[in-house]
């Protein structure tokens, strides 16, 4: 099969209007519902009140009710006496019917009853109506409710069942079926394991399919089709004479030999779009086959999400006559330089807090296939085509992924990486109210010149002095000396060679290191890993040259145990919790101290506080130790600087 080429490729703007004006006219039918049922639903039809409410004339208070002219010449010199048991007065309630010969309430506040409740004195009159809720007075019967194109609230429920109505007739919601397709795919269940080489879980299909219900739309998702011509063809011609509004077709739609949607899109109708100027998202198509959508969707998962909430969702949602939430935006300082290519517009996800009067953000790692991208940021950065990225220190907009008071609420956390951090993470969420940890690992030396700019709250460290021996406080006396920074221990740890389970090579020692069939992973340069490396190297007399893999690193102690596991390397420096976590052996090292630096600006921070109260906590101090490798000894512990 042919290789597809990107022609004519849109901007997102122009795409979006190519697309969604060719549907312009596409609304879905019509259905009636009961009225209880319709939370969120378009109106198709004006709603009309069919009883008036109230339906009969009610009190608005407890008290008496009178005829208002019998109350004219009360006064504070001159009360006046009104006979319940004559019938003058009646004692009611609120929201009880108000006698026919009477036509206004007196409260209660405002009348002084005999013992036996028989007569009633007043120093102040009422006018006629007073305190008495009248027919029709919220509702009356024939008036419009809700007119055509109204979304449903659910206080809108109580208006329609208050005023007699049962059913609403309401846009029906569209219908998108979902094709999830690839020879690679495998779907998960309960017996799949670890997949087979060359094989991936299906997992866009479910994102997806929450998008469109976000969005209001009914799903359907199909079976994985494998890459096949005419089994794919075939497939989204029966779906097509089906009652489905929308076809959405995950993947295929890239470049590649074996990526048949393009030309199958093309033989069954026209394509309007293939390829659009944003990154991720490059591949998207946008066509229309018999006068349905249909959008051919990258399979790369942050690809699929922005191509899907940038021309999908908007499109459903017009189809029902309904424009979607605007996002919030808030301005931010940008804690890192963000590179981009010039001509296409790039969709960056970030981690941002608030730092005293100004939100901060840090870009994730790009990637279209990195999925912890979505799963970590809180807010989205638009950079333009004609730009070429944002610098460092810079005020861009960002838009907000999460709550304004979440986004609030969160510690932003850049330096070392340790698996104590996920543990301090779910222990914050729990709290009430919660607060949220956002971690980006840069190496305990990027969190320290990240806590330099005034770019992160918390810095976590274990960077080693080789000269004193002491774990951070010259680094701190360093970089930081104009800074009044509190240091706190988390806690003490093992580092040590992770290697595989069993030790198939009879690893026993650092000089290990340099035989020729030992393939190394490192850590990233700036880490306290690296340094605490480079410092037994020098001190075994071991060149970093000899060694394979030594340019090869990680962000993690996770990552780091993850490229043993998976055969990549056959050792790598790390902590003992990321070895057990994924059952493999370990070799010690040393024992380090891992410490995390505050701003005392921050200290008195709400957030700050409860992160402290938790370190210090037995429940937490119990948890990290069972993770193995951790001595809580000083855990909590304020260290002299």
């Amino acid at each position: 099969m042919k290789r597809n080429i990107y022609l004519n490729m849109q901007s997102r703007k122009n795409a979006q209007n190519i697309f969604w004006s060719h549907f312009t006219s596409l609304t879905t039918h019509t259905e009636t519902i009961p009225v209880k049922d319709s939370c969120g639903r378009i109106t198709a039809a004006p709603i009309i009140a069919r009883l008036s409410a109230p339906s009969f004339h009610s009190a608005a208070m407890d008290g008496i009710a009178v005829v208002a002219a019998d109350t004219f010449i009360a006064a504070d010199d001159n009360p006046v006496s009104l006979d319940i048991a004559g019938g003058q007065a009646a004692l009611i309630n609120t929201g009880h019917p108000l006698p026919p010969d009477k036509n206004a309430v007196i409260m209660v506040e405002n009348i002084l009853l005999d013992s036996d409740n028989t007569t009633a004195v007043i120093r102040e009159p009422v006018f006629p109506w007073q305190h008495v809720r009248k027919v029709g007075e919220d509702i009356v019967a024939t008036e419009l409710l809700f007119p055509t194109g109204h979304q449903i609230q659910p206080a809108d429920i109580a208006a329609m069942i208050t005023a007699g109505c049962t059913t609403v007739e309401v846009r029906r919601k569209p219908v998108i079926t979902i094709i999830p397709t690839g020879s690679e795919l495998i779907p998960l269940t309960d017996s799949v394991q670890t997949p087979p080489p060359g094989k991936t879980i299906e997992s866009n299909s479910a994102v997806l399919a929450g998008l469109a219900e976000k969005a209001g739309a009914t799903v359907r998702v199909t079976d994985i089709v494998a890459d096949d011509y005419e089994t794919l063809k075939n497939h989204i011609q029966s779906l097509l004479e089906t009652d489905t509004d929308m076809l959405v077709v995950n993947a295929g739609s890239s470049a590649g030999s074996a990526d048949y949607t393009a030309q199958i899109i093309d033989d069954l109708g026209e394509i309007l779009v293939h390829g659009v100027t944003i990154m991720p998202g490059k591949p998207t198509i946008l066509a229309t086959v018999t006068n349905k959508p249909v959008v051919g969707i990258p399979g790369y998962p942050v690809s699929a999400i922005i191509a899907f909430e940038q021309f999908v969702m908007p499109l459903l949602a017009q189809m029902q006559g309904i424009t979607l939430p605007e996002p919030v935006c808030v301005p931010a300082i940008l804690a890192k330089d963000i590179p981009s290519q010039s001509g296409i517009e790039e969709f960056r996800r970030m981690i941002t807090g608030k730092i005293g009067d100004s939100y901060v953000a840090v870009p994730l790692k790009k990637g279209s296939g990195a999925i912890t991208t979505l799963t970590r940021a809180n807010a989205m950065l638009h950079i333009d085509a004609a730009s070429e990225g944002e610098s460092r220190g810079s005020l861009a907009e960002l838009e907000l992924l999460q709550p304004k008071q979440a986004i609030e609420r969160t510690i932003l956390s850049t330096g070392s990486h340790d698996l104590s951090l996920d543990l301090l993470r779910d222990s914050l969420q729990q709290h009430n109210p919660a607060y949220y940890l956002a971690s980006t690992h840069v190496g305990s030396l990027g969190g320290i010149m990240a806590m330099q700019k005034s770019m992160t709250h918390i810095a976590g460290s274990h960077l080693l002095d080789p000269e004193s021996g002491t774990y951070n406080t010259a680094f701190i006396n360093k970089y930081l000396a104009d800074r009044k920074i509190s240091l706190f221990t988390l806690a003490h740890r093992q580092q040590g060679f992770i290697i595989k389970k069993g030790n198939p090579k009879a690893i026993q020692t650092i000089s290990d290191l340099v035989r020729d069939d030992v393939t190394f992973i490192n850590r990233q340069a700036g880490s306290g890993t690296r340094v605490l490396l480079d410092y037994e190297l020098d001190k075994n007399d071991i060149d970093s040259d000899d060694i394979q893999g030594y340019d090869h690193d990680e962000y993690t102690h996770m990552a780091v145990a993850v490229a043993v596991l998976s055969g990549k390397a056959d050792m790598g420096l790390g902590i003992m919790s990321a070895a057990k976590a994924l059952e493999l052996d370990f070799i010690p090292v040393t024992e380090e101290r891992y410490d995390l630096l505050i701003d005392e600006a921050y200290l008195e921070l709400p957030m700050i506080q409860t992160l402290l109260a938790i370190i210090n906590s037995e429940p937490f101090q119990q948890t990290l130790e069972s993770m193995g490798g951790y001595s809580t000894r000083e855990t909590g512990q304020l260290v002299q600087i």
